[in-house]
């Protein structure tokens, strides 16, 4: 048997999350001083990592695949459902010192929350039903992954960027900021296109994600 809604899909929606606004290019600057500090400085930092579950039911795989079709996660604007999708919150704190009446960013710690959002049973599967669903998740997940390191390699991308990043006869480190934003928006649009081919080629005919659900529908 073939899925009949072969384009409900993965998402990755790119949120920057203060309040959760999505494709926005927001970044929060927590504890925003001018600092006395006299050298740039990476600070050490690790991406954390949340699991959200949504409620799946069925008895076979096709079930289950028209369960996550009617409870999947809504995106843009609630216009679509997805099978699974990557979401972030990202914040930071920042460093000003001021040099020769330069403003130099010398220091930009991140904090970055990666959300995954995948479907579970409500209730357990068993036999070759559970095999089939858990190959089904599995590869799912490590979709989703990806997503996450491309989330990671962005923000690591703009704290190289940032620190050490100065404008000249700036003392109340306005002209700075107006930088530091239109770097990040290049970045930040670069991570979505990289999301984007991703998600086209893993939906494409023959391509992975569509594989994985073919083979959970006419599974058992």
């Amino acid at each position: 048997m073939k899925p009949e809604h072969l384009p409900l899909r993965l998402a990755d929606d790119d949120l920057w999350c203060g309040g959760c606004v999505r494709a926005g290019v927001r970044f929060f600057l927590l504890g925003l001083s001018l600092a006395a500090a006299p050298a740039t400085a990476f600070a050490q930092w690790q991406a954390i990592e949340e699991v959200r579950t949504y409620p799946v039911a069925g008895g076979s795989g096709s079930e289950l695949y028209r369960s996550i079709g009617e409870n999947g996660p809504l995106v843009g604007g609630g216009q679509a459902r997805v099978i699974a999708h990557t979401t972030f919150k990202l914040t930071w704190t920042r460093k000003y010192e001021l040099q020769n009446n330069a403003c130099v960013l010398v220091s930009a710690k991140p904090k970055l929350i990666v959300f995954y959002t995948l479907p579970k049973p409500s209730a357990p599967l068993v036999g070759p039903l559970k095999n089939s669903w858990d190959a089904f998740l599995d590869g799912v997940r490590k979709h989703e992954k990806v997503h996450g390191e491309t989330i990671v390699d962005m923000v690591r991308k703009i704290e190289a960027m940032s620190v050490g990043l100065s404008a000249r006869d700036d003392p109340d480190c306005r002209q700075i900021r107006v930088d530091l934003t239109k770097r990040l928006g290049e970045l930040s649009a670069r991570q979505r296109q990289l999301g984007r081919d991703f998600d086209r080629t893993e939906m494409s005919e023959g391509g992975n994600i569509q594989a994985l659900i073919l083979k959970l529908v006419n599974g058992p």
